[in-house]
């Protein structure tokens, strides 16, 4: 055996002894799982929360305070991610819904957001996301809210006005669109198909790449993908995932108009949740007709150093040129100049609604 096979040989020993002590920790930790579940179901409590989102931020974050190796925070995070998703689906497997099929940006949220162990549960439409939940087919939903290229989801916007769930999560995800199809020619493209956002997001490549391609909205980048698999005529905009999962040949990649494409989601459910830290507040606001009426209600956050992260405005549905305002400020509903601001607003405005909670994401 030469040196350098003894050196390696040494190492690799070195690592499947380490291997034995995490796969022997994380056996530990699934245990002390099984214990809260039984804790938790105690006395045949069928009403018991598994998921808490403010103690699996604060777990991610402590994981990334304490990260000295030669792994970045983040990646370090991701592994912890995976192990809780896995814990906690012996406690309970959270079911999610999600605008599918799967190879869906939404999909890539939901391992994103609760790990590869969350049961997914794929729907049709943004609106079939709230009423999963709303019915108790799903524990939790997340769905689209804005991109920052292409700006708000309007089918978003519509049920959060109208839903009686709560936001109890975030997350952000990068965006890279492909261009695929069973066809290997961009000649014999004759349409593509993709989700409204996912079009506009491109709307410029496909001008100078397309332009003789005819362009089709459809519910969601996987179905497009799923209906290229099934007509050499089309190309989708998916996903590489979805490419892989539909069989087709990614012609072009990163064809979004801007590199730096992310898209905001959120987690719906039906319980509060609780202080983590580091948290967000968001609200539907509209305001009286008078001057000032914006003003004298952002006051109620700025005069309490209330940082607002987000207001966008959008035509009411029920009065003409009035607007609704959709609000997101740093902190938690439960804290002491939160809760006094909303109170605030709530008594200042003409019509309020308090979406929720949730923890700053640490991913």
């Amino acid at each position: 055996m030469t040196t350098e096979q003894a050196q390696l040989t040494e190492i690799r020993n070195q690592i499947d002894s380490i291997d034995q002590q995490i796969q022997d920790l994380i056996g530990k930790r699934a245990e002390c799982a099984q214990k809260v579940a039984d804790i938790k179901t105690q006395g045949g409590n069928v009403n018991a929360v598994f998921y808490r989102p403010e103690r699996e931020a604060q777990v991610l974050r402590a994981v990334k305070e304490r990260n000295t190796s030669l792994l970045p925070d983040v990646e370090m995070a991701k592994l912890f991610r995976e192990i809780m998703s896995a814990c906690l689906a012996l406690e309970q497997p959270v079911s999610v819904a999600f605008l599918g099929p799967e190879g869906s940006y939404s999909h890539a949220s939901v391992v994103k957001q609760f790990g590869s162990s969350a049961h997914s549960v794929a729907v049709s439409t943004i609106e079939d996301v709230f009423s999963a939940v709303d019915k108790g087919d799903a524990n939790y939903g997340i769905v689209p809210v804005e991109n920052s290229s292409e700006g708000v989801v309007k089918s978003t916007q519509n049920e959060l006005i109208k839903t009686n769930l709560k936001i109890s999560g975030e997350v952000s995800l990068a965006i890279h669109h492909c261009l695929m199809s069973k066809s290997t020619a961009h000649e014999n493209i004759k349409k593509v198909v993709a989700h409204q956002q996912a079009l506009g997001q491109c709307e410029t490549w496909l001008k100078n790449n397309l332009p003789w391609a005819e362009i089709e909205a459809v519910d969601s980048n996987a179905l497009a993908a799923k209906m290229a698999q099934e007509d050499e005529s089309l190309a989708a905009i998916a996903s590489e995932q979805a490419a892989q999962l539909y069989q087709l040949i990614i012609l072009d990649s990163n064809i979004e108009d801007f590199k730096d494409n992310t898209t905001k989601f959120w987690v719906i459910g039906k319980e509060d949740t609780q202080p983590s830290g580091e948290d967000k507040t968001a609200l539907i606001i509209s305001i009286h007709n008078k001057a000032g009426a914006l003003l004298d209600i952002l006051e109620s956050f700025s005069k309490r150093d209330i940082n607002m992260t987000r207001i966008v405005s959008r035509p009411s549905t029920d009065k003409t040129w009035d607007y609704l305002f959709f609000i997101d400020v740093l902190g938690h509903k439960d804290d002491e100049n939160v809760k006094e601001a909303l109170e605030e607003v709530e008594s200042k405005a003409a019509f309020y609604k308090l979406l929720g909670s949730f923890p700053v994401s640490p991913l």
